[in-house]
């Protein structure tokens, strides 16, 4: 590893898990720390050849010292929030090993991802601790950068996560006084420009810069916003004067994913006012800043990279208008290691069956679905469903097939569009009816040692309430229609059944 290495701690977090493909991706060698190191390897980018992932631990001074070596700058991407406990002395403990390691292993610079909020006798305990850990740093041997942020806006960090949900899931908010408390989000995108700016500017070195977006607004105005960007109701806000953070914590904690150890701490740290006031880093690190509606419309309507990212890992779904390239996809991609949370709420109704035919057998008759050889099940209720999209002024059911006999990729399936057809093995529709969210249908065909199993998988990521009620409202259909479908083919396809149809608990580790 040369000299030029770049060192990250935190390299399995939120931020950490997009700065190492960034910095790849712009040409630097980078050593990525983790206690779990095949967590890591385990990313799309894991076997990059310009990646050294090492075994190292923030409590462990040593581990540190030994990963660092041959590293230029080291970014430190660590906070113990999302462990629970005494997070503030655990922290403490971090930094100082950090500081004193990074002294150790020769490293020139360090760059500190910290919390904005001015230093004041009621800051929360969160933002406390992170001011703390850029004090210990900027106060060690080697040279600190410490970057400040309030909120960050991307799909997958623990604050959007909290905001979409609240948003999604109640159309009345009771709050406490903080939903009036200012506060400056900033993009997830712009905070990795920073990241990297820092990283590439020298005159950075040292100093201690706020940074955020261009919009300074209440959480009332954020929570609106949210609601404006995904196209849905926003919610009515009652605020009150009898809710304390501890209670608020509590309801958002039954209201949203968001695990207790998170929610309570970044609950407490909202009656806090989070704006910028030093703005020296417009000039050292200029970058096109995204407004919040912005930010927020990127996390949910940009679609990313998917080499950059993956579907499951660690059993997190993915969205699913994300498994082709020739979607436009309702939400952000959420990449590989982050929170089971992350991505929004999604729904799947799976089901297989085994058949005694080969899969080129089975690929005859799956291919042939829609068009004039219908869904081999319940076509009049397709057909009604059909009906009342045209009606509600989606494409209904009558666009039929370009062709009978073949399916690529963009063709139309009635009110199907085709991302994926890889014969003999998937395909992959996303539907394009009008539905309060976004669903696949996906038919995979895999190889066994008796003949083929045809897997149907359906995802349904819901929009707001109305989305959720959808969801439930179908899914006695679901259960009829999908065995159906899937016996209908086994028949077409002039296969025994050999097992099933049946439910799958979980999405295959095979898809």
């Amino acid at each position: 590893m040369t000299q030029d290495a770049v060192f990250i701690a935190g390299a399995t977090g939120y931020v950490g898990g997009r700065l190492v493909p960034l910095l790849l991706a712009r040409g630097y060698a980078v050593v990525a720390a983790a206690r779990s190191p095949r967590k890591l390897a385990a990313r799309p980018w894991g076997d990059h050849p310009a990646l050294r992932i090492l075994a190292a631990d923030v409590t462990d001074k040593a581990s540190l010292v030994t990963a660092m070596q041959g590293c230029a700058v080291a970014f430190y991407l660590v906070h113990s929030m999302g462990a629970g406990g005494d997070f503030a002395q655990a922290d403490r403990l971090a930094a100082t090993n950090m500081a004193q390691a990074a002294q150790e292993a020769g490293v020139g610079r360090i760059i500190y991802l910290s919390g904005l909020g001015d230093d004041a006798p009621g800051l929360s305990e969160h933002l406390r601790s992170r001011s703390e850990v850029g004090r210990i740093l900027s106060e060690g041997p080697v040279p600190t950068t410490v970057l400040r942020a309030a909120v960050i806006l991307g799909s997958g960090s623990a604050s959007f996560e909290i905001i979409r949900n609240l948003v999604e899931r109640l159309p009345l908010m009771i709050t406490p006084r903080w939903v009036h408390t200012r506060c400056q989000p900033i993009a997830a995108t712009n905070v990795l420009g920073y990241l990297v700016g820092c990283l590439e500017n020298p005159a950075t070195k040292g100093l201690a810069l706020d940074i955020g977006g261009p919009d300074v607004i209440t959480y009332a105005e954020l929570f609106r916003i949210y609601a404006r960007a995904a196209g849905i109701r926003a919610p009515f806000i009652l605020p009150v004067t009898l809710l304390s953070p501890g209670l608020s914590a509590f309801w958002v904690n039954l209201v949203t994913p968001v695990p207790t150890h998170l929610v309570r701490p970044l609950i407490e740290g909202l009656k806090n006012e989070v704006v910028c006031h030093d703005r020296r880093i417009l000039d050292l690190v200029p970058q096109q800043l995204l407004s919040c509606e912005q930010a927020m419309a990127t996390a949910l309507f940009e679609q990313q990279d998917p080499e950059a990212s993956c579907c499951h890992d660690a059993g997190v779904p993915c969205a699913p208008a994300l498994l082709g390239q020739a979607a436009a996809c309702p939400a952000e991609w959420t990449r590989a290691g982050d929170a089971p949370y992350a991505g929004g709420t999604i729904y799947r109704a799976d089901y297989s069956v085994t058949l005694a035919a080969a899969p080129a057998q089975v690929w005859d008759a799956v291919r042939r679905i829609g068009g004039e050889t219908g869904w081999y099940a319940g076509d009049s209720l397709w057909r009604l469903r059909g009906f009342v999209d045209k009606l509600l002024g989606g494409p209904g059911h009558g666009r039929g097939r370009r062709n009978a006999e073949h399916l690529v990729e963009g063709d139309t399936v009635d009110f199907w569009r085709v991302l994926v057809a890889e014969p003999e093995r998937r395909l992959l529709l996303l539907a394009e009816m009008k539905v309060p969210g976004a669903a696949t249908l996906e038919l995979r065909l895999v190889a066994r040692e008796r003949g083929t199993e045809l897997k149907l998988l359906t995802t349904y990521q819901p929009h707001g309430l109305w989305g959720r009620a959808y969801w439930w409202g179908m899914w006695p259909a679901h259960g009829f229609l999908f065995p159906a479908m899937l016996r209908s083919i086994a028949r077409a396809a002039e296969a025994r059944i050999l097992f099933g149809p049946i439910a799958l608990a979980n999405r295959p580790e095979d898809i």
